[in-house]
């Protein structure tokens, strides 16, 4: 690793200065289980850091007819909120399969995001639940729908003189549920090879609104809109489940390398969706 210069701001304006001042040399630092490793097998070699822990409202995390998460708010407190539990299960889900605990304790929902890597865990359920970035930067804040936010591989909307500071999620209300699931070769400490989050909404016994968003299946997170809609305004009955599963293979556009088939991977899509529609449809009548 070679050396670099550091500088712990105690606001996001005073972020924005450095980041202004250095540019694309700089890079922001949260958790870090991102990008220390990256660092280390050197992937990257920034000139300077700038420690996002000295800025309080990075982690900030409300839960009041809405939900509003800094980017620096850990896994771990996503996955233990009750708040998030109850309301926004999906979420909770996803943080409890990032890594180990004490992987958990320090890494990011800001630095997962941003990270942008296809397979990341917490991408899929802010994806279904229409979760909004807020981003800083020296024109003032702007908000990018988090379909949006991943351009590409390892690559977001963010300016290199731009900071993310929190995601904005809508209140999901009553009769409604969701879940998160993940296939990884192996139980911890893995990666997802396929990762699935659903959403659904119930009214008067028939599914109102459905979202299905899937991981590691594209460059970036991407919904299966032809499932959702085939939900939308039906019972959701296994038949259907079965249906909307099927058809939400054709959103993924999979490679193949060394940790599965493009095959297995739109067979997972199928197992995940299904399984992930059962279960949200569990939390919504409950």
């Amino acid at each position: 690793m070679r050396r670099f210069e550091l500088a712990v701001p105690g606001s996001v304006k005073d972020c924005l200065r450095i980041l202004a001042e250095r540019g694309p040399e700089a890079k922001v630092i949260a958790g870090g289980t991102d990008l220390v490793p990256q660092m280390k097998i050197g992937l990257l070699h920034p000139r300077f850091v700038i420690d996002l822990s000295g800025i309080p409202e990075l982690r900030a995390l409300k839960v009041n007819g809405g939900l509003r998460v800094g980017a620096s708010v850990t896994a771990r407190e996503l996955e233990l909120h009750p708040g998030v539990r109850s309301a926004y299960a999906s979420l909770a889900d996803s943080a409890a399969l990032v890594g180990s605990v004490q992987i958990r304790n320090l890494a990011t929902l800001g630095g997962n995001m941003c990270n942008a890597a296809p397979s990341a865990d917490m991408a899929p359920p802010l994806l279904a639940l229409g979760a909004e970035a807020v981003i800083a930067g020296p024109r003032g804040q702007r908000r990018v729908p988090v379909e949006t936010f991943f351009q590409d591989v390892r690559r977001t909307v963010l300016a290199a003189d731009e900071l993310l500071v929190e995601f904005v999620v809508p209140a999901p209300g009553p009769r409604s549920g969701g879940s998160y699931l993940r296939h990884t070769p192996r139980r911890e400490l893995d990666i997802a090879v396929v990762g699935v989050a659903s959403q659904v909404w119930l009214s008067d016994g028939v599914c109102r609104k459905a979202r299905i968003a899937l991981a590691a299946v594209a460059p970036t997170p991407v919904r299966a809109t032809a499932a959702e809609q085939a939900l939308e305004g039906q019972p959701l009955t296994p038949e259907l489940i079965e249906r909307a599963a099927s058809l939400a293979v054709e959103a993924a556009k999979p490679i193949s390398d060394q940790r599965g088939s493009a095959d297995f991977r739109r067979h997972l899509v199928r197992v995940l969706t299904r399984r992930t529609l059962a279960i949200a449809l569990e939390r919504a009548r409950a």
